[in-house]
């Protein structure tokens, strides 16, 4: 196609749609496994940090994070009540004029029928394709479609799966990502599975030895608590996986929009990569680039390239270009206590 992987190129070809210039309001629907517990975003990460309410939640409602982990958080997801048409009626009713349906959060689990990654959420949890359901009720009302793909940070979110309690009965016993591989699934639910490929595998394990809540914390902030646009050093194959995933959502539900939880562009050159692919697909599919793209700390050039997001937020000037905002009425995932304390966002 007529677009290279690299800014000059992308900025060159690129064209705001005139659907998103004119759609005043979308829909997201940020819901997969997360949602399970009720306690609200990032649950992934917390559960298995000793001292965080998320991780007393976990110990006190499934177990330790050595026998019970994410992955069989995810397994619990079974979108029983789900029930898309009705959702879509409704967000019409309300004036959307896009849907955005989750497709991998850090968690990573990929919430549709996945070519290249096994934990999706047709083989685990639900057993159906969440983002092609979706895709289809949004489509027959009449809106642009868009998913979001978060998964290019799942590799130092999930870093903590492999760590243990630092004080306590269970001190120093490692979490299940630390000690499960695909051969401990025989005879078990996620048989045929491997946890490795859900839980990225070991790029910066908390060492043995550390013995307060505080040192593990500080240990954690320090070498996997930071939010890094680059790949694992020892884990390149990481990032080429991540590039088959993102392309093969793009070919199975051709979104309209791509939202990526990103500064830029995901893993560098390789995001780029990924946007040129999204674009020359736009030209075969509508004969032009009618997609939106979006990344959240854009150089004032790169926002002829792709489109901002301002997470939470909104722009303090007026632009030429147009951009988006998204934001939640309570967090990012169902928190049950926003309900009992009545602390969702108002209307005003």
């Amino acid at each position: 196609g007529p677009v290279q992987a690299n800014w000059p190129s992308l900025v060159a070809n690129y064209r705001y749609p005139d659907w998103f210039r004119d759609a005043k309001l979308g829909l997201w629907s940020h819901w997969g496994p997360q949602a399970v517990p009720e306690q609200g975003d990032w649950y992934g990460r917390f559960m298995y940090m000793q001292g965080h309410p998320m991780y007393e939640h976990h110990l006190k409602t499934y177990g330790h994070p050595s026998v019970a982990g994410m992955k069989d958080i995810q397994n619990a997801w079974k979108a029983e009540r789900w029930d898309p048409q009705a959702l879509m009626d409704r967000y019409v009713k309300a004036g959307a004029k896009y849907f955005v349906a989750l497709a991998t959060h850090h968690d990573n689990l990929d919430c549709y029928d996945s070519r290249y990654h096994a934990w999706n959420s047709l083989r685990v949890g639900p057993k159906r394709d969440i983002v092609g359901e979706w895709e289809k009720v949004a489509r027959a009302a009449g809106l642009k479609f868009g998913v979001s793909n978060h998964a290019a940070h799942a590799w130092h979110w999930y870093q903590p799966a492999y760590g243990y309690d630092p004080v306590g009965a269970k001190k120093g016993v490692r979490y299940d990502a630390f000690t499960q591989a695909k051969d401990d699934g025989k005879g078990q639910w996620w048989e045929g599975l491997d946890p490795q490929e859900l839980y990225t595998g070991g790029h910066a394990v908390l060492p043995d030895g550390i013995d307060t809540i505080e040192a593990m914390n500080a240990w954690h902030d320090k070498n996997n608590g930071q939010w890094v646009e680059t790949g694992p050093k020892d884990d390149p194959a990481y990032v080429t996986r991540w590039l088959l995933r993102q392309t093969d959502l793009i070919d199975k539900y051709k979104p309209d929009l791509v939202y990526f939880d990103d500064y830029g562009l995901p893993f560098g050159p390789v995001g780029l990569e990924a946007a040129a692919d999204y674009y020359n697909r736009s030209v075969q599919w509508h004969g032009k680039i009618d997609v939106v793209l979006t990344g959240k700390q854009l150089k004032p050039s790169e926002r002829f390239g792709i489109v901002q997001d301002v997470e939470k937020g909104f722009s303090d000037h007026l632009w030429d270009e147009p951009w988006q905002t998204d934001t939640c009425l309570g967090d990012w995932f169902y928190n049950v206590a926003r309900l009992n304390d009545r602390n969702y966002k108002t209307a005003e």
